[in-house]
């Protein structure tokens, strides 16, 4: 099957990023990529190798190009995402296909991915390992207080474009096992509906935050300098809360949080890759 012709599809091959838009809902019933792109994010950091059969994608395995950071030192390294198969195209090794031409288009750079449940024994097969990622909570009691923090739409171009901004040149949520410059990462949940709320603390910090229950949980941050985000808690939050759950490793932002136990949801695999033997979270906002 390796001899199957595989089709990249990049930023500006529109007809194939059509194809692929039909491709995913088929496989992931609750993805979509139409928004997202419509939104002008399918960058050039973004590949999808796809196989194309009567003129629709039948396989395919998408990498995105990432800036991480491995304890405050920046790697390029890639993300996989999108991968599968059709259902009626399933048991041919199609996946295998897809799968091998996306990681030679990441050469030995190294590559991270986060699994869906059921295939978990499916990337070991190409050098990928489990990594540990752990739950970060801390007790915290507060009340509302003050105006509301402002929540932005990223509907508007200008708020997509200020989150390009915060996540490229800004202070990164953690530097442990963390990226730079993932927006059109963070923004495609938001394009299909996944993400909590996007509020702004300042002119130049913004949070993905929202309460459920007692708990403030903070997804992510973008900020260009260092604040007090201990500070805003009471502007976040609309009935009082005991908790907070952190999206990321927060030694920067909560450096009295605990690990609470393993994130037995992330399925993290890894691949030429060594983060940090400390407990850490990846951003669930860098999940792609």
């Amino acid at each position: 099957m390796d001899s199957v012709a595989v089709t990249e599809i990049g930023q500006f091959d529109a007809g194939l990023q059509e194809l692929f838009c039909d491709y995913v809902p088929q496989v992931f019933r609750r993805a979509d990529f139409r928004r997202w792109r419509a939104w002008g994010e399918w960058n050039d950091a973004y590949r999808a190798f796809a196989l194309l059969e009567a003129g629709r994608v039948v396989a395919n395995a998408s990498v995105m190009r990432m800036r991480l950071l491995l304890e405050g030192r920046e790697v390029t390294a890639y993300q996989l995402g999108a991968v599968g198969c059709l259902p009626s195209h399933r048991g041919r090794g199609l996946a295998r296909v897809v799968m091998n031409a996306a990681l030679d288009g990441c050469g030995e750079a190294p590559v991270l991915l986060f699994a869906n449940p059921k295939v978990r024994q499916f990337y070991p097969r190409f050098g990928f390992q489990p990594q540990m990622q752990t739950l970060f909570s801390a007790s915290y009691e507060a009340v509302p207080e003050g105006t509301p923090a402002p929540t932005l739409s990223l509907e508007e171009a200008a708020v997509r474009a200020g989150l390009t901004m915060l996540s490229s040149e800004g202070l990164p949520s953690t530097e442990r096992f963390g990226a730079r410059g993932y927006g059109a990462v963070a923004s495609w949940p938001v394009a299909n509906g996944f993400a909590r709320p996007l509020r702004q603390l300042g002119t130049e910090a913004w949070v993905f935050a929202g309460v459920e229950g007692e708990t403030l949980y903070l997804d992510d941050v973008f900020a260009r300098e260092p604040f007090d985000l201990r500070a805003w808690i009471p502007r976040l939050i609309d009935q009082p809360i005991r908790d907070i759950r952190f999206g990321f490793t927060p030694e920067r932002y909560w450096p009295g949080a605990v690990a609470s136990g393993e994130d037995m949801e992330a399925d993290l695999f890894v691949r030429n890759l060594h983060p940090s033997r400390e407990a850490n979270r990846f951003p669930v906002m860098a999940h792609t």
